[in-house]
């Protein structure tokens, strides 16, 4: 039940972290000027934004989630299982971002998801 609670918090808070960056990123604008100076104040301008730090705390949490499954269990069965952040992240691009999600793109997020459930038959 532990791990399973893990494997949410990666997907999940690692997920949700990178959509929260996302929409504090399109509030700043596109990064145009890549000179240090300017880097610094893009960097300014996001640290502003709500968001930004609603994601980096979401990412912090999916990362030492990560690092506690890692010392739980093998790297060859944790990493394929958090791939199925590809299937929330195409979920909530299309829900919380209102992106556009081709049926090309649900296909390759059902084929990961294959994949994953393949590697999770194969665990023991």
């Amino acid at each position: 039940m532990r791990e399973l609670i893990f494997y949410l918090l990666i997907i999940g808070a690692g997920t949700g972290g990178e959509l929260c960056v996302t929409r504090a990123m399109k509030a700043v604008g596109e990064v145009k000027n890549f000179r240090p100076a300017a880097l610094v104040g893009v960097l300014a301008r996001a640290l502003r934004v709500w968001w930004m730090w609603a994601g980096l705390t979401l990412m912090g949490t999916a990362f030492f989630s990560l690092l506690a499954m890692l010392s739980r269990e093998n790297v060859s069965l944790v990493v394929p299982v958090t791939a199925l952040s590809y299937g929330a992240g195409a979920l909530g691009g299309k829900f919380f971002l209102g992106e556009q999600v081709t049926p090309r793109r649900w296909a390759g997020v059902l084929l990961v998801c294959i994949g994953v459930t393949l590697v999770i038959m194969g665990r023991r």
